[in-house]
């Protein structure tokens, strides 16, 4: 996504350094302002995860899942979020990339290619941009749909109408994007800011609940569940992997605000904000919630979910 002129870097490159027109990214700032950009543009898709993930992976396994399943389960989601994305992309893919660019095609500009191996490459990298463009087509709708599901706790009669809400609320968020990534940043940033609180603070109101749940932080407990499930484990090890939808934004919008605001982000708001939320889920399940429930509204105390009428 471009950013208009008006949000670009203040002080122009010399003509003389063109690689300088590139190294630097399109939306400046102090380090924090810039990680508060970034918690607006980069993590919308993997900051509502949470909607859907964990209802996903445990509904695969009965409505009433035993304990060992429930911290089999949230021990996998927890390994995929630092494995895949703290470590994978934070700290090892964020290294490297192309003049200040990240994404897999910037990543395949740098590979040293000998002619005779261009076109496997050049058809890699197109597929991995493919699947990008997928992904970018589906999780907008997956995300939006799963948080219009709450209007079904407010009254059942609601059900008509969330998929009319839905394609306008997408046709929105689609029509304000040319008004470049700086001016979207600093108007949805604090919004994604008050959600990854607010999701932090009911997670933690489970986590307290039922603070046994922890014990899943013990990775022994999704090997377990994977090698015990079957061919079952290896369905949900799939669904696990909706934790982490949206992870590769960090890498491939690195170009916009540099890794320092992302890694910042990630590290002081999203990835803990996320830990607590699907650990909250998991300990409503440890008391007994159903898995055909919304376990992610489940959360939130009714008096806050659906303020009572004067």
């Amino acid at each position: 996504m471009a950013a208009s002129t008006a949000d670009t870097v203040a002080e122009p490159a010399s003509e003389s350094d063109p690689a300088a027109l590139t190294s630097r990214p399109t939306v400046t700032g102090s380090l924090p302002a810039l990680g508060l950009s970034a918690l607006g543009i980069v993590f919308g898709d993997i900051g509502t995860s949470p909607l859907y993930t964990l209802k996903t992976v445990v509904s695969m396994t009965g409505a009433k899942p035993d304990p060992s399943v429930t911290l089999g389960a949230l021990s996998l989601v927890l390994w995929t979020l630092t494995i895949i994305t703290t470590i994978k992309y934070v700290c090892v893919a964020m290294s490297v990339n192309n003049d200040g660019e990240g994404g897999i095609l910037a990543l395949l500009s740098l590979l040293g290619i000998k002619r005779q191996h261009r076109p496997v490459l050049v058809a890699v990298g197109l597929f991995g941009a493919a699947l990008i463009y997928g992904d970018g087509a589906i999780t907008p709708a997956i995300s939006v749909l799963s948080a219009l599901e709450g209007l079904d706790i407010v009254t059942p009669s609601f059900a008509p109408y969330v998929l009319p809400i839905a394609v306008v609320i997408l046709v929105a968020l689609f029509a304000i994007q040319p008004q470049g990534t700086a001016r979207i940043g600093r108007a949805f940033g604090p919004i994604m800011a008050l959600w990854f609180v607010t999701i932090a603070l009911l997670g933690l109101w489970g986590v307290v609940r039922h603070p046994g749940v922890l014990a899943a932080i013990d990775p022994r407990y999704g090997i377990a569940y994977l090698f015990s499930g079957g061919f079952t484990g290896f369905l949900v090890l799939g669904a696990v992997f909706l934790c982490v939808t949206g992870a590769e934004a960090l890498y491939a919008d690195m170009g916009h605000f540099g890794a320092g605001p992302i890694r910042l982000a990630w590290a002081a708001v999203v990835f803990p904000s996320l830990l607590l939320s699907y650990a909250g889920q998991s300990a409503l399940l440890l008391d007994g919630a159903s898995a055909n429930d919304n376990i992610f509204y489940l959360l939130c105390p009714s008096p806050l979910l659906v303020p009572p009428s004067r």
